[in-house]
């Protein structure tokens, strides 16, 4: 599926996760929902395999888009071609990666029908400027990121983005712009006015006593601002 048909704003699920099975438990429970996008986390990827990306793919709609967060940041095509074939529609790549790298992903990825987030975890450069770059490579989404530790250890979260996300938009607004790291549902409103077009949620969803009321009070913020 190509990255313009994500119908935005959309919510994106992380499954963040070290099982398999914990992910698959659930990722049952949302099925039904509407979510936009299952991403298949980093730590999932490397305990389970790629298989990961598979059994996720076999269970959403075909119209849902899976990503990969592979964060590749060498071997672009290689990487892309392996999250792919695996069922991914997404796959990531970091910003702090060569344009080579980013552009042998892309080029194989949209090859085979799928297409490429470039994430800014760890970035600490120009932001905007690197977007702009990152767009004359054909690059069409990204990812505003505030990792796990950096939030465990700093207290930030994507909130502290928000300044960010404006400039971007205002910069590069043909880019679809998400945003990842602590985000609560309550959170959602303050950054789709600021101009976020995919929201990023994991362990507020997933670590939760009640996934499904969870996602669902997300996606109700959601489509509350898309009134």
């Amino acid at each position: 599926m190509k990255i313009e048909d994500i119908r935005t704003p959309a919510l994106q699920v992380a499954l963040d996760f070290t099982s398999l099975n914990s992910a698959l438990s659930v990722l049952r429970q949302l099925l039904d929902l509407g979510v936009g996008i299952f991403e298949v986390g980093t730590p999932l990827i490397k305990s389970e395999g790629i298989r990961s990306v598979s059994y996720v793919r076999s269970l959403v709609d075909p119209k849902t888009f899976v990503l990969a967060d592979t964060k590749t940041v060498d071997v672009g095509a290689v990487e892309a071609e392996v999250a792919i074939g695996a069922g991914a529609d997404l796959v990531t790549v970091l910003a702090v990666a060569d344009d080579v790298v980013i552009s042998s992903a892309l080029a194989k990825a949209r090859e085979l029908g799928g297409d490429v987030v470039a994430d800014f975890i760890g970035f600490r450069g120009d932001v905007v400027g690197r977007v702009k770059e990152l767009r004359n490579l054909g690059v069409k989404a990204i990812n505003l990121h505030v990792g796990i530790d950096v939030q465990r250890s700093l207290g930030i979260r994507a909130t502290s983005l928000v300044d960010l996300v404006r400039e971007v938009k205002k910069e590069v607004p043909e880019v679809l712009v998400s945003a990842s790291g602590g985000i609560r549902a309550q959170d959602i409103p303050r950054l789709l006015e600021m101009g976020v077009d995919i929201v990023v949620v994991g362990g507020a969803i997933t670590r939760s006593q009640n996934p499904r009321e969870e996602a669902l009070e997300c996606l109700r913020k959601l489509r509350e601002f898309s009134r």
